[in-house]
């Protein structure tokens, strides 16, 4: 053995390699789906619809009323106009939120100056729980990304050091916590009251105001600029503020209900970070005068208490508020004191931690996965009512159906979009209609059914007026004052064509008065099944009566 050889260093990750590779995760978690197809599901048809009139230059509240503000169909409708008006489009779309999505909750860990292997697992985890699920757009979730790129501009301010253009951060902050406020109203009052809180806890550190009311200054100068415009088209009727023909949808009852009857990982969360905040006792004056520490602390019981209070303001999907469990374990990992007692720089040791990470979350891409190992286990689909296993203990005895196989249709607008055969087949029925194919661009429709696209392939340009809602769910897209309007409509024939999708499971999907008023004045001639994956619908097509 020679002990004059020189010592050799253990190997550690290198920080631009670390930067690599977030960056080659982060593309390929976002980009993944565009390379997919997908099953038709429910609620696209309104990011399509809604993107679509942006796309034609219809104006918000001018031409089309909805209860929110129109931030969720900005970046759709840009990619229509880059990539058409496509449901794949929308894909596309979907993938660069995620990566704006990504970037922003990796600049809020740089802020908080995390180190870099750890940093990667956290961006790790964040894609795999919460971006990688969202591959369509959809308000419950763009309003989180705007909020996580306020709040990365925001720490850029209160945390970064005194740049010449700092104070361009916090109007940047300002703008995109504003536009989460005007995605949806309940993640973003909640994205500007943790900004709010965010700011003071710096200006109390700092013992100055200004930083508060340049920050409250600017959040509703912007908001003055972007209101003010919308106000003579009746915005004060359609965003919902609590005011009629709305209702408060916040409910004390069901807030608490929900936190105490699940909310099983936040509810950890809370204790493991109180915990960790008791373990500090015993060095109080040490621990409070850690500004970026304290405001960490702050984000984080924010995050929570917003996931509690969203998952029952914003239950669909069921999983959107799901992004509170990367910020908890990041802080969690940071306070408890893992760092001097796990070496992360160890690349066996961050390799690890990272594949337990996937195992943790292994149910979103073993769906993926599982397509194309069940092919080779067929056993595994078996439907044999003899052989009692996991998968048919309990046999299907509802009246769900779904359609038979689902295939992509003829459409550009449908590509790489699985539906049900009879929906296609239906759908061609539609536009094989006399009417259609006499008024073509011309015809008036009334679309209440998922199919929005379908107008596209018919040239037709949706019907504008500060009276049109821009989707018909009974008290929420729509209202009385609506629903007596096109049962009037309805009543002396105004449309030549109504497609009205019934959906047994959902209370007034599309307002059963609706419905009662077209079986009253119209002929139906056709139904087919409407492209739902998980519930029975059904779409009713109706032609004016023959005239006597």
């Amino acid at each position: 053995m020679n002990i004059n050889a020189p010592h050799k260093e253990p190997l550690q990750l290198k920080k631009q390699t670390v930067i690599l590779l977030e960056y080659i995760i982060i593309l390929l978690f976002s980009l993944f789906p565009i390379f997919r197809h997908f099953p038709f599901e429910g609620n696209i048809y309104l990011s399509w619809e809604g993107a679509y009139r942006l796309y034609l230059g219809q104006v918000p509240y001018k031409d089309f009323g909805i209860p929110m503000g129109f931030g969720y169909w900005i970046i759709p409708a840009l990619f229509f106009k880059l990539f058409g008006p496509y449901l794949s489009t929308l894909i596309k779309a979907q993938a660069f939120i995620n990566i704006l999505s990504a970037l922003a909750f990796r600049s809020i860990l740089k802020s908080f100056r995390i180190e870099h292997p750890v940093r990667f697992l956290a961006v790790l985890l964040y894609l795999i729980s919460y971006s990688y699920t969202n591959y369509w757009p959809w308000y419950n979730h763009t309003v989180i990304v705007f909020e996580l790129i306020g709040i990365a501009f925001l720490l850029k301010y209160i945390i970064g050091n005194k740049e010449k253009f700092r104070l361009g951060y916090l109007l940047a902050a300002s703008f995109f916590l504003f536009m989460s406020l005007f995605t949806k109203q309940d993640a973003g009052a909640f994205a500007f009251l943790i900004g709010l809180a965010l700011i003071i806890c710096h200006g109390i550190y700092e013992k100055r105001l200004s930083p508060i009311f340049w920050f409250l200054g600017s959040y509703f100068l912007i908001a003055i600029c972007i209101i003010t415009p919308f106000i003579p088209y009746h915005i004060g009727y359609w965003f919902n503020y609590g005011q009629p023909p709305h209702y408060d949808r916040l409910s004390l009852y069901d807030i608490i209900n929900v936190f105490l009857s699940r909310s099983t990982w936040i509810k950890f969360y809370i204790l493991a970070i109180v915990l960790i905040l008791l373990s500090k006792s015993r060095q109080i004056p040490q621990f409070l005068s850690d500004k970026n520490t304290i405001v960490f602390t702050i984000l984080t019981l924010g995050i929570l208490c917003e996931a509690s209070i969203t998952q029952v303001t914003s239950y669909v999907p069921k999983d959107t508020n799901i992004f509170f469990h990367s910020f908890a374990v990041i802080y969690i990992f940071s306070l408890s004191g893992i760092y001097e007692k796990v070496n992360f720089q160890k690349p066996l040791v961050t390799l690890i931690v990272a594949i337990l990470i996937i195992l943790w979350w292994s149910p979103y891409p073993w769906n993926y996965a599982n397509a194309v190992f069940i092919k080779h286990f067929p056993g595994a689909i078996s439907t044999e009512t003899n052989e009692v296993s996991i998968r048919n203990y309990v046999l299907d005895t509802t009246q769900t159906k779904k359609g038979g196989k689902w295939i992509e249709g003829p459409w550009k607008q449908f590509k790489h979009i699985y539906m049900p055969k009879e929906t296609i087949d239906g759908m061609k029925r539609v536009l094989s209609l006399d009417v259609v194919k006499e008024k073509k661009s011309n015809i008036r429709l009334l679309n209440m059914s998922e199919l929005t696209p379908i107008e596209d392939i018919m040239g037709y340009i949706p019907e504008t007026g500060s009276d049109i809602p821009l989707w018909y769910q009974k008290n929420i897209g729509m209202f009385e004052e609506q629903i007596y309007e096109y049962e009037n409509r309805i009543k002396k024939g105004y449309y030549d064509v109504v497609m009205y999708e019934y959906v047994p499971s959902s209370n007034n999907f599309y307002p059963f008065e609706i419905e009662d008023a077209l079986n009253k004045y119209y002929k139906r001639i056709d139904s087919f099944i409407a492209p739902r994956p998980n519930t029975y619908g059904s779409i009713e097509v109706f032609i004016k009566r023959p005239e006597k």
